[in-house]
């Protein structure tokens, strides 16, 4: 593998993306990145790790828009902000890592060696998922699908020029239904260590 490479994952709720992103960086030997990294923020400038999670991947409440390189003091926009230097730092060091949305495929859209790869899937077994690991109904698991998609499209549409699920802005887009977590795990596995020979 190259000396540095980057995937970001942007991903339906219910598709899968977070552990398919988690075990294609086990599989890689890359540090894994999500949630964890606002831990990693709290820690190192001393702010409440609860406080944060409350913006995390949040759209900002007003109608305005901004792209990654605007400034706004309202929460939301700070701790995104936070996160997006966050990843612009390990870029610069020269580090490899898998991350999770985040708008990473834009906020890294300048460095070379980036596999931005977007995964979604059949609603049906979307629906099945949410409802095995969350314990929902039917109707609650379509609500938090719903929920979470408007949300992540918003964030993503908020500070983003291009526009969330877009082909044209991912390497790949993968539909996780068709093949199953397991083997698209597999399938990306291969597919990185494929473009990274050809980056080579």
């Amino acid at each position: 593998m190259m000396e540095q490479v980057i995937i970001t994952i942007s991903r339906e709720y219910g598709s899968g993306g977070h552990d398919i992103g988690e075990a294609l960086a086990k599989k890689l030997g890359l540090p894994f990145y999500d949630h964890n990294i606002l831990d990693q923020i709290a820690e190192k400038k001393g702010l409440d790790v609860s406080t944060l999670n409350k913006y995390d991947e949040t759209p900002r409440r007003r109608l305005m828009s901004r792209t990654v390189r605007g400034y706004s003091n309202s929460p939301e926009e700070a701790v995104a902000t936070l996160q997006f230097n966050f990843l612009r730092d390990l870029a610069q060091k020269g580090e490899s890592f898998v991350v999770v949305g985040r708008c990473a495929e834009t906020v890294l859209a300048e460095i070379d060696n980036l596999i931005p790869i977007f995964i979604y899937g059949d609603q049906d077994v979307k629906l099945a998922r949410i409802i095995k690991l969350r314990g929902m109904s039917e109707h609650e698991a379509l609500a938090a699908m719903k929920r979470h998609d408007s949300h992540r499209r918003n964030y993503h549409n908020h500070f983003c020029e291009c526009q969330w699920g877009d082909p044209q802005t991912y390497d790949l887009c993968v539909n996780s239904s068709a093949l199953g977590v397991e083997a698209t795990i597999d399938f990306l596995y291969d597919y990185v260590r494929r473009r990274t020979h050809n980056m080579q």
